[in-house]
């Protein structure tokens, strides 16, 4: 069995994250968590270019996030994501956000993800060795 995959990016909290009082709009978060999961995507053996090619897309199911604390124009963040658990036809990403100047963890969030094959929207299995190396450490 492997460990999971992780795999971590920074954003600086621009203006267009904001709202009038430079306070962090809840859908820019996810804009953010959306980065890192693509990335770890990537690492999983599904990158931007396989994904056009094969057209399979993981695609998110559900979203569970919280908002713990709150990110303010200039602050820089760091996104953790990691792959969670794996079902059959389904994983877990969860993900953490923290100030990177005094470490205060701002969001957690998990999301699930299925893969589909595209034009047709059809759902699909998951790759038979993620079973065999993520599956173990997966809850039951």
């Amino acid at each position: 069995m492997e460990e999971m995959p992780t795999f971590e990016t920074r954003e600086e909290v621009m203006f267009f994250d904001t709202d009038c009082g430079g306070v962090v709009h809840n859908i820019a978060y996810l804009r953010m968590i959306e980065t890192c999961r693509t990335k770890l995507a990537a690492k999983l053996g599904m990158s931007l270019r396989e994904m056009a090619q094969t057209q399979v897309y993981p695609v998110v199911v559900r979203t569970e996030i919280d908002y713990r604390r709150p990110a303010v124009l200039g602050d820089e963040l760091v996104i953790v994501g990691k792959l969670h658990s794996v079902e059959r036809a389904r994983f877990w990403c969860a993900f953490e956000m923290r100030r990177v100047a005094d470490g205060t963890l701002l969001i957690t969030c998990k999301q699930q993800l299925a893969l589909v094959q595209m034009p047709q929207g059809r759902p699909m299995r998951l790759p038979e060795d993620w079973k065999q190396k993520y599956a173990p450490a997966s809850p039951q």
